[in-house]
């Protein structure tokens, strides 16, 4: 379980193929590893992957191809990759209860400076779409973000300047992707509200 708080931006500098996936290879940057062991989770742009080698700087993880498949980021070396720790039960909840379980991927519509801030406007697909509310919470490549506008299956976030500055956030353009993942609660809720519609049935 994570929060959405980025500790880290990182890079990925190596993809090596597997037999049904990849190993990529990590630079952690200003990450802080004194705790991290082998079999602990990263967030890595959104997606929970766990750590199977540790090299300094460097972190390596394996990666399906179904991950791959359903995520965005992961596949390119240079990208950069936001970083964070999974939480302890002591730590303090800064954004919201993410699990790191990519939903979709979302297409940036548009990415502009408003002020000091930022305006990110979104695409989400439409199977995600309902679970997107006006003042609600999303995690976009893994960061915790709170939702300002929501118009059909587009939605638009603020973005300040500390956000883009520690993120991977501030290399969004029009056309690009990002990962999503929706709010647990909303999730529970649209579950609770069909199961409640088959019991009555």
């Amino acid at each position: 379980m994570f929060s959405g708080i980025v500790a880290a931006c990182g890079r990925l500098v190596a993809i090596d193929p597997r037999q049904d996936g990849v190993r990529l290879s990590v630079d952690t940057g200003g990450l802080d590893l004194d705790d991290v062991a082998i079999g602990d989770s990263i967030a890595n742009s959104g997606v929970c992957l766990t750590v199977i080698e540790i090299d300094g700087a460097i972190v390596r993880f394996d990666v399906s191809r179904e991950t791959l498949d359903c995520t965005t980021g992961l596949d390119r070396v240079g990208n950069e990759i936001n970083l964070e720790k999974a939480l302890r039960l002591a730590d303090r909840l800064g954004g919201h209860l993410v699990t790191g379980h990519v939903d979709g991927v979302g297409e940036v519509l548009r990415f502009v400076p408003v002020g000091e801030s930022h305006e990110l406007v979104i695409r989400a697909p439409r199977a995600l779409a309902g679970y997107v509310a006006r003042k609600g919470s999303i995690t976009v490549n893994g960061v915790s973000l709170t939702v300002n506008r929501v118009e059909g299956t587009d939605f638009s976030i603020n973005l300040i300047p500390h956000t883009v500055a520690v993120t991977n956030l501030k290399q969004l353009a029009a056309g690009g992707q990002v990962n999503l993942e929706i709010d647990l609660i909303a999730r529970y809720v649209e579950r609770m509200q069909a199961w409640r519609a088959e019991s009555a049935q």
